[in-house]
C-alpha cells in the first residue's frame, strides 16, 4: 500500500509517501508546497492545488491522510483558512480516484510515541527510526506529514480494520 500523508498550509504544505508491503515502511518521497506567499488567497489555493494534482498523478498513492481540522476557538478565521487549503487538497485527491482519511494530531502522536501528549522532537525520532533515516525529516511540515501516513499505516494492519 503507498500512503500519502499531508499537513495543510496555505504558508508550507508538507507531504510524504511511504511505501508499506513488509513490517517495514518505506519512504518514496517527501517535500513541501509553498504557494507564493503574497499571492491572493484564490492564487495560492489554485497553485496547493495543481501541485497536489501533479504529486498526486505522479506518485498514485492508495489514499490520502490528513490532519483533522483543528484550531483555538479563539482564532476561527484560521480554522476557515485552514479549511480552505484542506479542501483543495482533498479535491485534488478525489478527483483522481484518491481515497481520502482524517486522523487527530493526537492519535497520530499515540501511534507513533505512545502518548498523545509527545513533542515534535519526539515524533520526529520515531519517523526517523521507523522509515531508517540517517537524520531526521525537516522541516516540521514534512515530518507531520510522514507521521500521519505512518501512523495510518499502523491503524490500518489491526486485525478486521479494527479502530479505536
Amino acid at each position: 500500500m503507498r500512503i500519502l500523508g499531508v499537513d495543510p498550509g496555505l504558508r508550507v504544505t508538507g507531504y510524504g509517501v511511504i511505501d508499506v508491503e513488509t513490517p517495514r515502511a518505506r519512504l518514496v518521497e517527501a517535500g513541501v508546497i509553498e504557494p507564493d506567499s503574497r499571492a491572493p488567497l484564490e492564487a495560492r489555493l489554485a497553485e496547493l492545488h495543481a501541485s497536489m494534482v501533479e504529486i498526486v498523478q505522479t506518485l498514485r498513492p492508495s489514499c490520502m491522510v490528513v490532519e483533522e481540522l483543528w484550531t483555538a476557538y479563539r482564532n476561527p478565521s484560521t480554522a476557515v483558512l485552514m479549511g480552505h487549503a484542506r479542501g483543495v487538497l482533498c479535491l485534488a485527491a478525489g478527483a483522481n480516484d484518491v481515497p481520502v482519511r482524517s486522523l487527530a494530531h493526537a492519535l497520530v502522536k499515540c501511534a507513533l510515541v505512545g502518548s498523545g501528549a509527545a513533542r515534535k522532537e519526539q515524533v520526529k525520532r520515531m519517523v526517523a527510526q521507523l522509515l531508517g533515516l540517517r537524520t531526521l525529516p525537516r522541516p516540521d511540515d514534512v515530518s507531520d506529514a510522514l507521521a500521519l501516513a505512518i501512523a495510518f499505516a499502523h491503524r490500518d494492519r489491526r486485525p478486521n480494520g479494527a479502530r479505536r
